[in-house]
C-alpha cells in the first residue's frame, strides 16, 4: 500500500481524523501558552522597578515617579497627579564572593574574596546583583486630595507601593492648570 492510498483510508476513518485534529489544536495551543509562560521570573508590578546594570538612578527615579502617579490616578477621586521622589543613594553593586572557613583549637579564621571572571589580561568582579536606589521621601499632589478620605488614600497607598513610611510622605493639592 502507497501512502497517497494511507492517506485516502486515514480520511474516511472519522475516528484518526478526529484524533488528528484534537492532537494538532492541542500543540498549537501548547505553542501559543508558552509565549505566555514567564517560569516564575517576572515580579508583580509595584511602584519598585528592578534595575539592570547599566540604568542610572536618575531614570529609575523618572520610571518610579511615573508608574507612581499612574497608579495612585487609579484611586476614586484623586484625578490628577504628580510625583516627586527623594532618592538618597546611587544603585548599588553586590559583588559575588566566595570564602573558606578554618577552625583550629580556640581559633576560627574566615578568608573572603571576590569571584573574578575574565581572562586574558582582564578579569572583573562578577556582579552579583544591582540593588535599586533607597527612596527616602515623597511629595506627591494630587486634584482631588482636597477630600480628606481621598488624601489618607492617597498616603496609604503611596506608602505601601514605595515601601516607606507615611511621616516620609506629603499628601497636597494640585493647583489647577490655567
Amino acid at each position: 500500500m502507497e501512502i497517497p492510498e494511507k492517506i485516502k483510508n486515514m480520511k474516511s476513518d472519522r475516528k484518526m481524523l478526529t484524533a488528528v485534529a484534537v492532537l494538532g489544536a492541542a500543540g498549537l495551543l501548547l505553542i501559543m501558552l508558552s509565549g505566555f509562560a514567564d517560569g516564575g521570573k517576572k515580579s508583580s508590578s509595584t511602584a519598585e522597578t528592578s534595575l539592570t546594570a547599566g540604568t542610572s538612578s536618575e531614570s529609575y527615579c523618572t520610571d518610579t515617579e511615573k508608574r507612581l502617579e499612574e497608579f495612585l490616578q487609579r484611586i476614586d477621586g484623586a484625578g490628577e497627579v504628580r510625583a516627586f521622589l527623594k532618592v538618597g543613594s546611587e544603585q548599588r553593586y553586590v559583588y559575588a564572593t566566595e570564602g573558606k572557613k578554618s577552625v583550629s583549637d580556640k581559633k576560627t579564621e574566615e578568608e573572603e574574596k571576590y569571584v573574578l571572571i575574565g581572562g586574558n589580561g582582564g578579569k572583573n568582579a562578577l556582579i552579583e546583583t544591582v540593588e535599586a536606589p533607597e527612596i527616602e521621601g515623597a511629595v506627591i499632589l494630587c486634584s482631588g486630595c482636597g477630600d480628606p478620605a481621598v488624601r489618607e488614600q492617597v498616603y496609604r497607598a503611596a506608602a505601601a507601593a514605595l515601601g516607606i513610611p507615611t511621616a516620609k510622605i506629603y499628601v497636597g493639592r494640585l493647583r489647577a492648570s490655567a
